[in-house]
């Protein structure tokens, strides 16, 4: 669909509108939005704004797309929040943008809070998992009312699955007439090419880790924070490990909250076959040279990792919740189990290790899935079109 974002509004080409699309780090732009900026940055003047400098990003990106750099803080940091809502506000009044796209939690609320402030049309923020959902007490309603705040500063919500959106509606944090899913969900797709089974990255990896051919392999991709069940994960492999002697498990990611000598301890009689490989430019690499895939997360908006996962070739073992329950089909790409339960994550691990034709029959039909439903093309397509349609409403 390579007309998809052209036309003209009231005299005005395309090219002559600005688009603005901000989050709180680089990474959101280099990886799962890097298509999305391609396209959309052929068709309208596109900035990108986030912490960081212009060199963190990738240079096809910046082809694309001009860079606007504002510090903006996952946490919560008053003084530096002002200083990044004022940095926002100036750069919305002085280029004068047509529609602004916020991602990420903060980025979203600051964004939205200075886009209305300075008069900007049309104002999107995507929800993509809510810190609240595993909170109690004041913290939840503290947090439950930022995320209402930013619904109610956006002219458009949208958000990665549909059980989020039907939890979003419920909870009462935005109107059903003002929130949608686009195509069958997940914020940026998969790029179907990028990963895909790859005997020579098989290799590759496998023997810089001293890990045999014959090895099973279970494979962690993300932050390593408690929500993301990583603990569970590494009790459960400590169990399973003993069971299943050709078991190993890689883990992939930063360590948010120093969490590798908990985790050691986890599977002190194991280490041998427990492999941290910390953040990875190429997760496409690690993920082929594993067997199958593990998210015990305790939240999550649309697990991305799981469809390149299942692009890849494996299937996933995951959490029962929302954001889960849409990119594994219980049973034929994957199985769910109960959150926080070790002993069902345990048993898991065991059962892939020892049905080997399970795990290529469920891996066949999860890439099968992930292509079908969820190619990177065909989330950009939607993206591109929605554009279209708010800004000729506008």
């Amino acid at each position: 669909m390579d007309n998809v974002g052209m036309g003209a509004f009231n005299g005005l080409r395309m090219k002559d509108l600005r688009v603005a699309m901000i989050c709180a780090a680089p990474l959101t732009f280099n990886a799962p939005m890097r298509k999305h900026i391609l396209k959309i940055g052929v068709h309208y003047q596109m900035t990108l704004v986030c912490g960081g400098d212009r060199s963190q990003l990738r240079s096809d990106i910046l082809s694309a797309a001009h860079f606007h750099g504002i510090p903006i803080e996952r946490e919560i940091s008053p003084i530096k929040d002002l200083y990044a809502l004022f940095g926002l506000y100036s750069l919305f009044r002085g280029k004068r943008f047509d529609l602004i796209h916020s991602i990420t939690p903060k980025a979203g609320l600051l964004a939205m809070i200075a886009g209305r402030l300075s008069g900007v049309q049309v104002r999107v923020h995507v929800f993509t998992g809510q810190v609240w959902a595993t909170k109690k007490g004041l913290s939840r309603f503290l947090l439950k009312s930022l995320d209402r705040l930013t619904a109610a500063l956006a002219t458009h919500v949208l958000t990665d699955s549909f059980p989020q959106m039907t939890l979003l509606v419920n909870e009462g944090v935005v109107g059903k007439e003002k929130i949608q899913v686009l195509e069958n969900g997940s914020i940026c797709g998969v790029d179907p090419e990028r990963f895909r089974p790859d005997g020579m990255a098989r290799k590759e990896i496998r023997s810089k880790l001293a890990i045999p051919e014959e090895a099973v392999v279970a494979i962690f991709v993300g932050r390593l924070t408690r929500d993301k069940g990583i603990l569970d994960l590494v009790e459960a492999f400590n169990l399973a490990a003993e069971l299943a002697p050709n078991l190993h498990l890689l883990i992939v990611g930063p360590d948010e909250q120093s969490l590798t000598n908990a985790l050691k301890k986890l599977a002190d009689k194991v280490l041998d076959r427990l492999h941290f490989l910390g953040h990875s430019s190429e997760p496409e690499k690690m993920v082929a040279a594993a067997d199958f895939f593990c998210l015990p997360s305790y939240r999550e908006g649309f697990a991305s990792v799981v469809l390149e996962a299942a692009a890849t070739g494996l299937p996933t073992i995951a959490s029962n919740i929302y954001g889960l329950t849409d990119a594994v089909e219980d049973g034929k790409t994957g199985f769910l189990h109960e959150t926080k339960s070790v002993d069902q994550i345990s048993a898991l691990l065991i059962k892939y290790t020892l049905d080997r034709n399970l795990r290529l029959k469920m891996g066949e039909n999860a890439r099968a899935r992930a292509i079908e439903l969820f190619s990177s093309d065909r989330l950009v397509d939607a993206q591109m079109r929605f554009y279209k349609t708010v800004l000729q409403s506008s």
